[in-house]
This record gives structure tokens, sequence and C-alpha cells, in this order.
């Protein structure tokens, strides 16, 4: 019995954007961040990068590390930017509780 893989959800969905945006940012094909990556000790094929880009693959911690150290920015630079609960989202301006209710259901 094949098992199916795990939805990737709204946090993972922002962090393939952001990395996709900050590469493009960057003038960097996907091939060039996969050999960079690569050559960082995280091997990833373009493939690997172009599903990460596309919410097809998950982006494992590992390889948020590398692509951030890659891109030259901050691994939290490529996730939502929440803080603590009650404070407000810094990328949206809006209670934290609203985009937890939001994601969470």
């Amino acid at each position: 019995m094949a098992t199916r893989p795990a939805e990737i959800g709204p946090a993972g969905i922002q962090a393939a954007r952001n990395i996709e945006r900050l590469r493009l940012a960057r003038a960097l094909s996907q091939h060039q961040l996969a050999e960079r990556c690569t050559a960082l000790g995280r091997p990833l094929t373009n493939t690997a990068v172009s599903r990460t880009e596309r919410a097809r693959r998950r982006c494992n911690v590992d390889d948020l590390v590398t692509v951030a150290a890659t891109l030259g920015v901050d691994p939290r630079d490529l996730l939502p930017q929440w803080t603590a609960p009650g404070v407000v989202c810094r990328s949206t301006a809006q209670p934290l509780g609203l985009i937890q209710e939001a994601l969470l259901g």
C-alpha cells in the first residue's frame, strides 16, 4: 500500500514563495541555487528546488538553513513573519491570533 505524501501547509507554502522570491531577486536560476547548496554540503538538484518552490516537495530544516545561507539571508526570512502570541504579525500588521485561526482552523 503506497503512502500519500503529507500535505504542505500554509507555512510551507509561504516558505516556498519566499525562496523563489529571494532567488529571483538575486538573479539565480534554480540550477545555480541547487549547485550552491550542494557546494555548501547539502546536495540538492534543480528538480528539488523547483518542486520546493512549487510546494510539491517539503523543505526540511536542513534544506531551509542551507538555502538561506546560499541566498545570504537569515533562515527566519524564509518563514512566515510571526511573532509571539498576542503580538502583531510584522508582515501583515494583523494580530497573530487571527493568523493562527486562519491557518489552524
